[in-house]
């Protein structure tokens, strides 16, 4: 059974920056493209950013771009998403999540991803 593990949220102020961290096991890392969602009190979880099993195609939510960046370490089976100049509205739950084999290319939905973690919870404060 895959495992992913989040961490890192927290309570921040407006502008501030925060780097969450997932920590997956060996089935739920190699050879998938990871991704980040994030779900608001109320909302659905929406996609945030996401990079291929090589690390050399990412792709970004327009609300984040500029501001978040995703990267993996594969040799640790982590992957992370360094989020800078935060705002109020970027505050929900944060998921890590790995796609179905093969990661290839960048998956945007949440029925192409087969592992999630259990989120960590992100909240700004203006």
């Amino acid at each position: 059974q895959g495992q992913l593990a989040e961490s890192g949220g927290g309570l921040v102020q407006a502008g501030d920056s925060l780097r969450l961290s997932c920590a997956a096991s060996g089935r739920a890392f190699s050879g998938r493209t990871m991704g980040w969602f994030r779900q608001a009190l109320g909302k659905e979880r929406q996609f945030v950013a996401a990079i291929t099993r090589s690390g050399t195609i990412t792709n970004y939510a327009d609300s984040v771009k500029g501001r978040f960046t995703i990267s993996r370490d594969n040799a640790k089976n982590t992957v992370y998403l360094q989020m800078n100049s935060l705002k109020p509205e970027d505050t929900a739950v944060y998921y890590c999540a790995a796609s179905y084999l093969p990661g290839l290319r960048i998956e945007m939905t949440l029925s192409s991803y087969e592992y999630w973690g259990q989120g960590t919870q992100v909240t700004v404060s203006s």
